[in-house]
C-alpha cells in the first residue's frame, strides 16, 4: 500500500531531496525512492525541531525579570518541576541534567502532540499497515531511546571512570562477575527496548482508537478522545523523562 506524503515533507523532499540521496548513496545506502528520500516521520522531527528553535527564540526575545509573560511562567514552572524531581530521584547536583532532560520532554511531548494538527501526524505513533514494515514510529522512540541511555551511560562514566563504571556490571562481588555482567547488559539494553516500545505501542493506541471513533461519531465524541491524546501526550513525555532520571541516578550512585 502506498503512503501519500505529508506536505511537509513534500517541501523538504523538493528543497533537499538530491542532497540527501546523494549523501545516503556515498554512505553506501540503497534509497528506494531517490525523488524523496525523507520519509514523513523524520519530516516530522525536524518540524518539531524547528518549532522548539523558534520557541525559545520567541521567549529570549522576551525575557524579563521584572514582568516575565506567560510563555516564560509556563517554561519556568516546567523547569523547576523537572529540576525538583530530578533532585528527588538522582540526587544533590542533578540541575547539570536539566538540558538534556528539559529537551527531551519538550521534544517528546510536541513530537506526540502532532497529531492534532489537519495534515500532520505524531511521529512517535506513526503506523503504516500494508507496508513491509508498518511500525516506523519505533524509530523516532528509539532515537530518543538510545539518547537518554547514551547520556546516562556518559555521565557513569564521568562520575565513576571508565574501569569504576564498568565495575558496577560486575556486582558487590567480583565472583559473580561472570554471572552479573551478562544480566547487567542485557537490563541495560531491555531499558532501551521499554523505553522505545512503551512510548510508541501508547501513542500508536491513542492515535487508532482516535479514528475509529472519528470514523463512528464523528461529532462531538472525537473531542473527548483529543482531550485524551493530549493527556496521554503529556503523561508519556512525563514517563520517559521520569525513567531516564531513574536510569541516571543509578549511573552516578556511589552505592553499588
Amino acid at each position: 500500500m502506498e503512503h501519500e506524503e505529508l506536505w511537509f515533507t513534500a517541501i523538504l523532499n523538493r528543497l533537499f531531496g538530491g542532497p540527501v540521496t546523494a549523501l545516503l548513496e556515498a554512505l553506501g545506502f540503497h534509497v528506494e525512492s531517490p525523488a524523496h528520500p525523507i520519509p514523513d516521520y523524520f519530516a516530522m522531527e525536524i518540524l518539531v525541531a524547528g518549532i522548539i528553535v523558534v520557541l525559545f527564540w520567541v521567549i529570549r526575545r522576551r525575557l524579563s525579570v521584572d514582568k516575565p509573560g506567560k510563555l516564560q511562567h509556563i517554561m519556568e514552572l516546567l523547569v523547576d518541576g523537572l529540576e525538583t524531581q530530578a533532585e528527588e530521584i538522582v540526587g544533590h547536583g542533578a540541575k547539570k541534567f536539566l538540558p538534556l532532560l528539559f529537551t527531551l520532554a519538550i521534544f517528546i511531548f510536541l513530537c506526540n502532540m502532532l497529531g492534532l494538527i489537519p495534515t500532520l501526524e505524531t511521529p512517535t505513533g506513526v503506523y503504516l499497515p500494508g507496508t513491509s514494515f508498518p511500525m516506523v514510529g519505533i524509530y523516532v522512540t528509539l532515537g530518543c531511546a538510545l539518547v537518554a541511555l547514551c547520556y546516562y551511560h556518559y555521565w557513569g562514566i564521568q562520575h565513576h571512570g571508565v574501569l569504576g563504571y564498568l565495575r558496577t556490571f560486575m556486582g558487590p562481588v567480583l565472583a559473580i562477575a561472570p554471572i552479573m555482567v551478562p544480566i547487567e547488559l542485557v537490563s541495560h539494553l531491555a531499558r532501551g527496548l521499554s523505553l522505545s516500545v512503551r512510548l510508541f505501542a501508547n501513542m500508536m493506541a491513542g492515535h487508532l482508537v482516535t479514528m475509529v471513533f472519528i470514523g463512528l461519531v464523528p461529532v462531538l465524541v472525537p473531542v473527548v478522545f483529543e482531550g485524551l491524546h493530549i493527556f496521554v501526550a503529556a503523561l508519556q513525555a512525563f514517563i520517559f523523562v521520569l525513567l531516564t532520571m531513574v536510569y541516571l541516578g543509578g549511573a552516578v550512585s556511589d552505592e553499588h
